[in-house]
């Protein structure tokens, strides 16, 4: 599950990035590209939950952890829409690209550094 759990946030993050691109220069393409990635949330969703609920059969001092790295990747995720909203509408996104960072970071650090089923980095 973490396989597929990885490809689907590596997917999202290029879809991302091409949809925003597109947005900025106002094609209309990006409009498509974002009903994918909304479709790629819930593979999203749909692993992190299996995943989640692992750690809660595993129990012990990961639990905290994993509910943290959970919200933190829901964060990730309406971050995520966010900009695509604003930037389809010309806002500025700015403030949602921070909270992008931040979140992928508290993601990362948590999924690779310290729970069991990523890969050791820390």
């Amino acid at each position: 599950m973490t396989h597929l759990h990885i490809t689907a946030w590596v997917l999202g993050l290029i879809l991302l990035f091409i949809s925003y691109g597109m947005y900025k220069k106002g094609n209309k393409a990006g409009k498509i590209l974002h009903m994918i990635l909304r479709l790629d949330y819930l593979l999203l969703l749909y692993s992190g939950i299996v995943m989640l609920i692992q750690y809660f059969d595993i129990g012990g001092a990961y639990m905290g952890e994993a509910i943290v790295k959970a919200l933190a990747g829901l964060w990730v995720i309406s971050s995520m829409e966010m900009i695509l909203v604003k930037a389809s509408k010309s806002k500025p996104t700015k403030s949602f690209w921070i909270q992008l960072v931040i979140g992928f970071i508290i993601v990362l650090v948590l999924g690779f550094g310290r729970l069991p089923m990523g890969i050791k980095l820390f």
